[in-house]
């Protein structure tokens, strides 16, 4: 098991600071990446090329949840999904959902709890999950096997990873190298982001045991890239390149194309600046029209999951670019929190009514089945 401890030391950086940067020593991050596309709202039509339309909703696959929040899906086309607060795991086979299990050491606050949630792409092998979650003392990704539809014991294989009231981070996803990538927060403490030997405001790269991937920047450490703020989305392309979701302070929401050992530049940018040494984003956004947490990836475009936005955004993907945003369902349906690409092809979302921020129809939480 790996424990990483907690810088004694904070850094007297502010968290609005903007204009002045850090070397960031063993990191190379002398790209600064290209022009930002700035997204706008849009009429809910479609804004690219492609022989296609708009989304559709096309049905519910289950209702009356509470904090849907990690999706993954099983060989046999069932998902086990996470609620943030009651600390339960789910399965969900066509219409049927039951409780799997319950993740005991969690706990459940502001935006903590039992989060992301990755099945083994070895699964057939070794019937392995993951999830992320808060415990009394830290946020940690435990793996457990589920077979034969009974969860197994956890086994902590990565701990010590700092907790907050906000910005936990979460979001669990394996890579085409086969290993585990593993968002955080700062917790409301922006420096952390900053501090190459402390796991919050990072993406992390780990093998299934929780020791630090082969070819991570500093050998020694899980630390993949550094300087975010609270990334909650995470998405492969058909390249294999790493998309992240991220949120911003009071102006700007982040998509950044993400790559080893790069600095995104929290808490000293927000958005797009002008230091070589932190990278820029693919697109950016009015806080008020993203939050965006859950990212996914399906047929040359990026989707993701709008909390204080209430809407679901459509990115088109041209290589390393990312542009033409577009948004659907403003509004219609509240807070959405998780998006993934199911086997059949169509789209899981879920909504975040029940989170404590948004207001609750009487079928939600929902998870939506979108036609994309």
């Amino acid at each position: 098991m790996l424990r990483l401890p907690a810088l004694a030391a904070i850094l007297a950086l502010a968290a609005g600071l903007a204009g002045c940067g850090s070397d960031s020593g063993a990191f190379d991050t002398d790209s600064s990446g290209p022009e930002p596309t700035t997204a706008s709202p849009q009429p809910s039509s479609p804004t690219t090329d492609a022989p296609s339309g708009p989304p559709e909703v096309i049905g519910t696959v289950a209702r009356g949840l509470e904090v849907p929040w990690g999706i993954g899906f099983l060989p046999d086309g069932s998902a086990l999904v996470t609620e943030r607060d009651r600390g339960r795991v789910l399965q969900i086979a066509g219409s049927e959902v039951t409780e799997v299990g319950r993740i005991d050491e969690s706990v459940a606050g502001s935006e903590s709890g039992l989060l992301g949630l990755a099945v083994s792409p070895t699964y057939a092998e070794d019937k392995r999950v993951f999830v992320y979650t808060t415990t009394d003392d830290d946020n940690r990704v435990l793996r457990m096997t589920f077979d034969q539809g009974r969860l197994g014991r956890p086994t902590a294989i990565l701990t010590g990873i700092p907790k907050g009231f906000i910005h936990d981070g979460g979001r669990l996803a394996f890579g085409p190298d086969g290993y585990l990538y593993v968002s955080t927060g700062e917790t409301g403490d922006g420096p952390l982001a900053q501090q190459e030997d402390n796991p919050a405001g990072k993406i992390l790269r780990i093998t299934q045991d929780g020791k630090p991937a082969p070819g991570n920047p500093d050998p020694g450490s899980p630390v993949w890239t550094l300087g975010h703020r609270n990334v909650q989305g995470l998405a492969f392309d058909d390249a294999g390149r790493l998309w992240a979701s991220e949120f911003g302070q009071s102006t700007w929401d982040e998509l950044n194309l993400i790559e080893k050992g790069i600095n995104y530049g929290w808490p000293q940018v927000e958005g797009r600046g002008s230091l070589r040494e932190f990278r820029n984003p693919q697109v950016v956004w009015r806080t008020d029209e993203a939050s965006p947490s859950g990212l996914a990836f399906l047929d040359g475009r990026l989707w993701l999951a709008s909390l204080r936005g209430e809407r679901l955004w459509r990115i088109d993907v041209n290589g390393r670019r990312a542009s033409k945003p577009a948004d659907f369902f403003v509004g219609k349906y509240g807070r959405m929190r998780t998006v993934e690409v199911a086997p059949d092809g169509n789209l899981w979302v879920t909504t975040s009514n029940r989170d404590g921020r948004g207001e609750p129809a009487d079928a939600d939480d929902r998870i939506l089945l979108v036609r994309p």
